[in-house]
């Protein structure tokens, strides 16, 4: 009887840890959600697609994933998780080790247009805790349309 209580608390617990994993956008999520974006963007034009994806309830919103796009000048152009974010100069904005993670987002989307990962911390809004965080972007036209996962 024991062994079957234990045997069903095992299976709850490996149950709740694959529904809490299941919870968190993959990074196959988050390219997908990236292209849809460059898509909304180009068909939509500039003003309609970064409304749309500053609109916590909308399309460009997931669990944890969302979008933000940046002008490769550092300026936050639009933010699916903090709107107080927009319009302002990101570059010198650091993450809890230091790393300067916009200015090397800006600078890898210069380098590699085709898209990339980077590796950085940054607060889930799910969670709201700080943990670690892979963000995928691909530059168009002066900007980075990224989204990212945590790990």
């Amino acid at each position: 009887m024991i062994r079957h209580a234990l045997t069903g608390l095992a299976l709850a617990l490996a149950a709740a840890g694959a529904a809490h994993a299941s919870s968190n956008a993959t990074k196959e999520e988050a390219v997908a959600m990236v292209k849809k974006g460059i898509a909304f963007i180009k068909a939509s034009g500039v003003e309609k697609g970064y409304a749309e994806i500053s609109n916590k309830g909308g399309q460009f919103t997931d669990r944890d994933l969302y979008l933000v796009v940046y002008g490769l000048d550092g300026k936050c152009l639009a933010h699916g998780a903090n709107p107080k974010q927009i319009g302002k100069d990101l570059l010198d904005l650091t993450d809890v080790d230091g790393k300067y993670f916009v200015k090397e987002r800006v600078a890898l989307a210069q380098s590699k247009p085709a898209g990339f990962w980077q590796d950085y911390k940054f607060t889930n809004p799910v969670s709201k805790k700080i943990e670690p965080k892979t963000m995928y972007c691909e530059k168009l036209g002066e900007t980075a349309v990224c989204g990212g996962v945590y790990k």
